[in-house]
């Protein structure tokens, strides 16, 4: 399959760039930083610093690992495409026994491995520091061919594979709009304005649906919003991936709410984002004229 070539090139261009090399440093730092902020936050409040634990580092880590991640996507994807018809590189890159299918997918492929590999390295060094710094994991276990394991390396895995997840998602929605332009400024105004919606202003969009919905009026009480208030935040990448994030970091325990809102289908939601961007870059990308 040639996008897997198209995919090793990316990433080997990337390595030989030494831009991996530099996002795995600010994705390190950044989690060393966290981390140490979530064992001082504690003392500063007059918390109790026992209470911490890898989990809870995670939890901690969660929402300001989307600004990274987001802002980490669009600089490494948003010239993924666009950059090569811009140059021209692209018809000879298609001159190979590449379809623009299989671009399209290796830059995906090759542009995610770029960011997950940082990811996954800061991650890990997050959890060297927990041994560290001595911070506790919690108590439970997991019942596994008649042995009791430990849970908490299940939940571990789990919030890493979940942040690989989200990453795909940002990385196929900046590829597919760079499949959309040969203009790599356009990408870029595209790309950061996506970002500005589905980050900066997605708050606003349940509450102005609930405005109209009410006859242009603020309901009475807004402390009983109906359920498809909370699905439609639910829509935006981030929130997704920091509901699914809850829902595995704490004990799933969520009262009587209807499917839609519970952590699996968050990640449900991640999934046909990470589809859906790509396949209408692809649509878009496969009748351009290069």
């Amino acid at each position: 399959m040639s996008f897997t070539a198209v995919a090793r090139k990316d990433f080997s261009d990337a390595r030989r760039s030494r831009s991996l090399w530099a996002l795995s440093g600010l994705f390190v730092l950044f989690t060393l930083l966290m981390t140490y902020l979530y064992t001082v936050i504690p003392e500063l409040e007059g918390g109790d610093a026992a209470e911490l634990s890898a989990i809870g580092l995670l939890g901690f880590i969660a929402a300001p690992a989307t600004l990274f991640v987001t802002l980490a996507a669009i600089v490494v994807c948003y010239k993924a495409i666009a950059g090569e018809s811009e140059s021209g590189s692209g018809k000879l890159l298609l001159s190979l026994p590449h379809s623009r299918f299989d671009v399209l997918a290796g830059k995906v492929l090759g542009r995610w491995l770029v960011l997950v590999v940082p990811v996954v390295g800061g991650l890990l060094v997050a959890l060297g520091a927990v041994f560290a710094l001595g911070i506790g994991f919690p108590a439970g276990t997991l019942g596994v061919a008649g042995f009791d394991l430990p849970a908490w390396p299940v939940v571990y895995a789990g919030f890493v594979a979940l942040t690989a997840l989200f990453a795909l998602v940002y990385v196929s929605l900046v590829v597919g709009i760079s499949a959309t332009t040969a203009s790599t400024s356009k990408a870029a105004a595209l790309a950061l304005g996506a970002w500005v919606v589905f980050e900066l202003l997605w708050d606003a969009v349940p509450v102005g649906l609930v405005f109209v919905a009410n006859g242009f009026a603020i309901p009475a009480n807004l402390a009983a919003l109906p359920n498809w208030v909370a699905f439609v935040s639910l829509l935006s990448p981030s929130v997704a991936y920091s509901h699914a994030a809850t829902g595995l970091l704490t004990d799933g325990t969520t009262g009587a709410v209807p499917f839609y809102l519970l952590g699996w289908f968050a990640v449900l939601i991640l999934a046909v984002w990470v589809v859906v961007p790509a396949t209408v870059g692809y649509l878009r990308y496969r009748n351009a004229d290069l």
